[in-house]
């Protein structure tokens, strides 16, 4: 696992544990067991979709425009899941509105 042994993972666990707090702590675990359960579904969607599409036998001008859609796909997920991580995890919304500021500000002074 990443070369990460039981020691390394339990300091990590206390430096989480000092850093939010032990009433934050629940909240974050539900935010992130329901993000990864939301990813794994969207996983299982798109592994689904690809093996519907190989069964259909493709040729290839439908396999160029289905990259093309895969792209937008992509991004939907993305979008998808950064939507559920803000909702579920505490602390994000604010450090994307932080972020989201940062970038009006470089635009103007740029």
């Amino acid at each position: 696992m990443f070369g990460l042994g039981v020691p390394e993972l339990i300091i990590i666990a206390l430096i989480i544990l000092l850093f939010f707090g032990a009433k934050r702590l629940p909240g974050i675990g539900t935010g992130l067991g329901k993000t990864l359960k939301e990813v794994r579904n969207i996983k299982k969607e798109l592994s689904g979709d690809k093996g519907s599409a190989k069964k259909t036998g493709e040729s290839e001008d439908s396999a160029s425009e289905s990259k093309t859609l895969e792209g937008k796909l992509v991004e939907s997920v993305q979008e998808k899941l950064t939507d559920k991580l803000i909702e579920h995890v505490p602390g994000i919304k604010q450090a994307k509105q932080i972020k989201d500021k940062a970038d009006k500000i470089k635009k103007i002074v740029s």
